[in-house]
C-alpha cells in the first residue's frame, strides 16, 4: 500500500475549476488536504459573458466537508491576479492546474479569425499568464508542480478542431520546455489529455458511454503529479474512465542520403517505404537523442 498523499500547508491554484473536471481536481485536492484556489471567471462553453456564482458553488462544496477554499473571478488572461489571490490568502502557491477552456468548434474554411484568437487566448495565452505569474514563486521555494491540460484532438487531431488542437498541441510544447528549465528549481511540470463528461463534451460523445466518463476519474492523477511523491516531468498522460497512459515520441530509424553528393526527390520517393517503416523505432527524449542517427549519419561522411 502506497503512502497517503497529503497536501496539508500547500496551496494549490485550478483554474477553470467552476464545473467539469476543474471542479473535480478541486474537490480532491481539498480532500487531500491542501488549499485551493478555486478560479472561473464563469462565462459559456464558448467563451461568453461571466458569472462569479460557479467558483463560488465550489468553494462552498469544499467548505461543507470541512476544507479551505477561496474563489477567484478573473480571467485566466489575467493570470497574475489569480495568483495574486493564492498569496494574499495563503502567503504561497505550491501547484498550479492549468485546466481553463473553451470550444469554437468550426471546420477550418469556416474558421473566424475570433474563433481562432479567443481558442488561443484561453488555452495558450491563459496557461502561459497564470504559470508565468506563478513561476518565480515556486523557483524560490524550490518547489512547485504544473499541469497543463491538453487534448487528443491536439495529439492525434479532431475534424473542426483545428484552432482546439493547435491550441493544446502548443501547450504540451510548452510542459516539455518548462520540465527541462524547472528541474533544478524541484519544479516538474507534466500534462494530461483528459476524456471526461463535462459540458464541454455534452453532445460529442455518445451518451451510454458520456455517462461513464465521470470527472472524478480524471483528478486522481492530476492530484498524483501535483504531489512530491510524483517525481516524472515532461510526461503526457491520456486519462479518462478510470483508464491511464503514457504518451510518448516515435520515430523512424529513416533513410540517409550522401550530405555531400545532395539527394532528389526521386530519391526521397525511392526511399519512402524505408523514411516509413518504424519497425525498431526510436523513442527520443530530448533534443540531443533526437539528433542520434542524424548525427550518425554525418559521421559516415567525416573525412
Amino acid at each position: 500500500m502506497s503512502d497517503a498523499i497529503r497536501f496539508e500547508d500547500q496551496v494549490v491554484i485550478v483554474t477553470g475549476a467552476g464545473g467539469g473536471l476543474g471542479r473535480a481536481h478541486a474537490l480532491l485536492f481539498a480532500r487531500q488536504g491542501a488549499k485551493v484556489v478555486v478560479n472561473d471567471l464563469g462565462g459559456s462553453t464558448h467563451g461568453e459573458g461571466a458569472n462569479a456564482s460557479a467558483a463560488d458553488k465550489v468553494v462552498e462544496e469544499i467548505r461543507a466537508f470541512g476544507g479551505t477554499a477561496v474563489a477567484n473571478h478573473d480571467s485566466v488572461t489575467d493570470g497574475d491576479k489569480i495568483v495574486q489571490t493564492a498569496l494574499d490568502h495563503f502567503g504561497r502557491i505550491d501547484v498550479l492546474v492549468n485546466n481553463a477552456g473553451i470550444l469554437r468548434d468550426k471546420s477550418f474554411h469556416k474558421m473566424e479569425d475570433a474563433d481562432w484568437d479567443l481558442v488561443y487566448r484561453v488555452h495558450v495565452e491563459g496557461a502561459y499568464k497564470t504559470t508565468h505569474a506563478a513561476w518565480p514563486h515556486l523557483r524560490e521555494q524550490n518547489f512547485g508542480r504544473v499541469i497543463f491540460t491538453s487534448s487528443t484532438s491536439g495529439i492525434y487531431g479532431n475534424f473542426g478542431q483545428s484552432n482546439y488542437g493547435m491550441a493544446k498541441l502548443g501547450l504540451y510544447g510548452l510542459t516539455r520546455t518548462l520540465a527541462i528549465e524547472g528541474r533544478k528549481n524541484n519544479i516538474l511540470v507534466n500534462a494530461i489529455a483528459p476524456t471526461g463528461a463535462t459540458r464541454m463534451t455534452e453532445g460529442l460523445i455518445p451518451p451510454q458511454v458520456f455517462e461513464q466518463l465521470k470527472p472524478e476519474l480524471v483528478s486522481p492523477l492530476v492530484v498524483y503529479l501535483g504531489s512530491a511523491a510524483c517525481q516524472d516531468t515532461g510526461g503526457l498522460f491520456e486519462v479518462g474512465g478510470g483508464w491511464v497512459g503514457k504518451v510518448r515520441w516515435e520515430r523512424s530509424l529513416g533513410a540517409g542520403f550522401d550530405p555531400k553528393a545532395g539527394f532528389s526527390p526521386e530519391d526521397v520517393a525511392a526511399q519512402w517505404q524505408r523514411i516509413c517503416d518504424f519497425e525498431g523505432a526510436a523513442h527520443p527524449a530530448d533534443n540531443v537523442e533526437a539528433l542520434k542517427e542524424m548525427m550518425a549519419h554525418l559521421q559516415k561522411y567525416t573525412l
